[in-house]
């Protein structure tokens, strides 16, 4: 029972951190980023990446290889929008396995085993959290708000209109969105993954600032950083709506297979905005992602020195191997 009860706490406890998961990775091609996981960070360059987890006795566990950039195995990756998709599938896949292995050398033991090291990660129980996952967000972000506005609209007239429908829609799915991020980050271990997050975050701009990567430097730099994922989701919210309007569908099963089909689109747009947008700080472009800058400051927290030492220690190991693949580093 106790082995049954663990391994439903486990499935959840993952579930969470996988929902989470747009929201802490950040980075691009030819840019030095990262994400935050359970208990460390994971750490990549353009042809490297490394994860550092601090396990329950204090050690550090490590993995770290080497990458081949999207643009490099197809050209297609090389053009507008097929870039950001390029680049956000090798992030998320690179987030599943950093995910994992962080799961595996960090996650509490089951109740009633004996030995410290936790139960691993199965190739079924990745498989099923990652469906659950995926179906959990279409439902949550895809079907939920086009159910509540469609049944909306019987009472207001106005929503008759695409672009008051479309900006309803995209209203809610922001204000689901808000109060999801909200319930989970009142979970203690989510809390913690947000101030490896915040390690993460400074590291980054201490790498960019071109000082000396150390713990007392690091600390002095924010947590809220453009690049982040976070930023990206609000972007992607707005885009949304602007997009879902050009589709011409009256029926909601239609619409709701619209969104799910132009999901790539929106990502690969809203991809370019983030990017654009990073190369020209303080102008009208950046001001679009400085909602996501606000929201970081319940995605990100002050780190500890440990979580800092172990968020370097992820970019030492992830710079290591870069300079073996000859990799170009880009400070934006």
């Amino acid at each position: 029972m106790h082995s049954v009860l663990g391994k439903i706490r486990q499935f959840f406890r993952l579930s969470a951190h996988l929902q989470l998961m747009p929201v802490l990775e950040s980075g691009e091609e030819l840019l030095v980023g990262g994400q935050a996981v359970i208990e460390g960070v994971m750490m990549r360059a353009p042809h490297s990446y490394c994860v550092s987890v601090r396990r329950p006795d204090g050690s550090v566990a490590a993995e770290r290889a080497p990458l081949v950039r999207p643009s490099e195995r197809r050209r297609i990756f090389k053009y507008p929008v097929f870039r950001g998709l390029g680049t956000l599938g090798q992030a998320m896949i690179l987030g599943f396995k950093a995910l994992r292995f962080s799961a595996n050398a960090a996650l509490e033991t089951e109740p009633g085993r004996k030995e410290s090291k936790p139960a691993p990660i199965s190739n079924s129980m990745m498989a099923l959290n990652v469906l659950f996952s995926v179906g959990f967000f279409l439902f949550l972000y895809k079907f939920v708000p086009l159910f509540l506005v469609t049944q909306l609209r019987n009472q207001y007239a106005v929503l008759g209109h695409y672009f008051f429908f479309n900006l309803a829609d995209g209203l809610v799915r922001m204000a689901i969105f808000l109060l999801f991020l909200g319930i989970l980050s009142l979970m203690k271990d989510i809390r913690r993954v947000f101030e490896y997050h915040g390690a993460e975050h400074k590291v980054v701009f201490n790498y960019e600032s071109g000082r000396p990567v150390e713990i007392g430097t690091a600390q002095t730099f924010s947590t809220l950083h453009q690049r982040c994922g976070t930023s990206f989701l609000l972007v992607v919210m707005t885009i949304s709506m602007l997009i879902y309007a050009l589709a011409p569908f009256q029926s909601f099963g239609l619409r709701l297979l619209s969104r799910v089909l132009l999901l790539p689109l929106v990502a690969g747009l809203s991809y370019e905005v983030i990017r654009f947008a990073a190369k020209r700080r303080g102008t009208l472009w950046a001001s679009m992602v400085a909602p996501g800058l606000w929201l970081q400051k319940i995605t990100t927290k002050p780190p500890s020195d440990d979580q800092v030492e172990i968020s370097i220690s992820s970019l030492e190991g992830a710079m290591a191997l870069e300079k073996q693949q000859g990799g170009e580093l880009v400070i934006s």
